[in-house]
């Protein structure tokens, strides 16, 4: 270790543990296709066979080949559609809940109208009363 490796507290020497950085990527469906290739390519160079064992050979590799890419595309064909599944049930619930939100707050303002109205009503009804009663007290008086 170098010298500016370590450092000290309260008079005690620390060196810092080493440490490794793994990075995880993604791979594709080109390094699975190349990596065919390249074990093909060498299985050609170093088979000792004759030409029509290795046109089998190669045959049936393609063949494994061809499956291995038909469930590849077959398995994200089922996780794309799962996944689209799963958003479109998400999206369907929410635009569900917002509907219901929005026929709650359209039954609660019509209550609170019809409400209204019929406080509006009672007290015409009231007032109409009253300057019934006051015109027939002055007309007595």
């Amino acid at each position: 270790m170098a010298d500016n490796d370590w450092y000290e507290d309260e008079g005690e020497e620390y060196y810092p543990a080493p440490y490794v950085v793994v990075e995880k990527g993604e791979m594709g469906i080109g390094p699975f296709l190349l990596g065919i290739a390249l074990g093909a390519g060498a299985a050609l160079l170093f088979a000792p066979q004759s030409g029509q064992e290795t046109r089998n050979g190669i045959a049936r590799s393609a063949r494994r080949a061809q499956g291995a890419a038909q469930d590849f595309v077959e398995d994200m064909s089922e996780t794309v559609s799962d996944k689209f599944r799963d958003v479109r049930a998400s999206v369907e619930e929410r635009i569900e809940a917002t509907l219901d939100a929005v026929d709650d707050r359209k039954r609660r303002v019509t209550t609170a109208f019809q409400v209204g109205r019929a406080a509006a009503r009672e007290s015409r009804a009231e007032l109409e009363q009253r300057i019934a009663d006051t015109k027939a007290a002055y007309k007595d008086s």
